[in-house]
């Protein structure tokens, strides 16, 4: 079953039906459970996610958000940090956060090449987005 990694872009359009995003979301997580699709998190986009949902949204929002988020989770490893770094050495003209760069270390160590996401440093590193923009 082909896995693919959630993005704290997706999630938040998801969540925020004001966000430009909302509609392609839904339809995207719809075509993913219609495709049987796994999806995944990592713990550091959980914390991503939770502090951006916070920010915006409020706190009430994140707090449920952390304790209904169903999804399964992929813990970062040491070695994914160490990956991370290189990658920002290696991207240096990328202006990618230290959390894609985890992402994509724990994409490339799971093999996902798609993710559902709205951030174009996902593409710019290779990865296929269920939502081009």
């Amino acid at each position: 079953m082909a896995r693919v990694m959630v993005d704290t872009s997706a999630i938040y359009a998801l969540l925020d039906r004001s966000d430009r995003r909302h509609g392609q979301a839904v339809a995207t997580l719809h075509e993913l459970n219609q495709r049987r699709m796994s999806v995944l998190l990592t713990n550091f986009i959980v914390a991503e996610c939770h502090a951006l949902l916070l920010n915006r949204l409020g706190p009430e929002i994140a707090r449920d958000w952390l304790d209904e988020q169903c999804w399964p989770v992929e813990r970062v490893t040491l070695e994914d940090e160490i990956k991370a770094k290189g990658i920002l050495h290696t991207y240096y003209d990328k202006t990618f956060t230290y959390c894609d760069a985890v992402t994509f270390a724990v994409m490339d160590r799971l093999e996902i090449k798609h993710a559902f996401a709205f951030d174009q440093h996902f593409t710019q590193y290779g990865a296929e987005l269920f939502c081009p923009e």
